[in-house]
């Protein structure tokens, strides 16, 4: 074998030693990928390139660096092998490189976004209208727990509280805020169907009113 390799010219030697070392890796990255590790790890390039922050669909990263030289190293040698000249060659390896980089930017951004449609998002819970499960200390004093509706599920999450006095159990809260590291800032509402005091004293005076006349 490497007599054979040693007889080639350079620029097939060039697309074999590509693809056969970018394939290799390309293997492990997608078998750690697949498993659950970081193949963002492998190197240090990829801190440089990819800080894997979020920001949605990422291009340049060292998953899609490698799928390029896979698909641009073996893509070269079908060209080479089909007799094309070496412009055209590199043309199309390039072009098959960079389709393939689009291919697997596209299925990992698509994967994460699955991921995380199912990850509780606790500012979906703000002006949510729950009840306290556990007895909520007053102006932040004692950490409880509430039973709110968050994402089409009723899940217990644990909560603070401004007021002034505790918020036991069973007491109707809104959500009102949302602390960084997930704890939810409550206070307690009123009930909305039942008349205020005023309104009520001046519905009876309008009564008594109509029946003195």
């Amino acid at each position: 074998m490497l007599e054979w390799f040693s007889n080639l010219e350079l620029l097939p030697k060039i697309y074999w030693s590509v693809a056969l070392v970018a394939s290799l890796v390309f293997v492990i990255v997608m078998v750690m990928a697949l498993v659950g590790g970081d193949a963002d790890d492998l190197g240090d390039v990829d801190s440089d390139i990819d800080s894997d922050s979020g920001i949605g669909f990422q291009f340049l990263t060292f998953k899609n660096i490698v799928s390029f030289f896979t698909i641009f190293g073996w893509s070269g040698i079908a060209c080479l092998d089909a007799g094309l000249s070496t412009p055209l060659t590199l043309v199309i390896s390039t072009v098959c490189g960079l389709l393939m980089m689009t291919v697997v930017a596209s299925l990992f951004y698509f994967m994460s976004k699955l991921a995380d449609s199912g990850t509780l998002n606790y500012d979906n819970a703000i002006d949510a209208v729950g009840e306290v499960y556990l007895t909520i200390g007053a102006d932040r004093s004692r950490m409880g727990k509430v039973s709110v509706n968050v994402q089409g599920t009723m899940r217990e999450l644990d909560a603070l509280t401004d007021s002034l006095t505790d918020l036991k159990s069973g007491t109707i809260i809104k959500v009102v805020d949302v602390t960084p590291n997930g704890i939810l800032i409550v206070d307690h509402t009123r009930k909305p169907i039942e008349p205020s005091q005023p309104q009520h004293k001046e519905l009876e005076s309008g009564e008594n009113h109509l029946l003195s006349n």
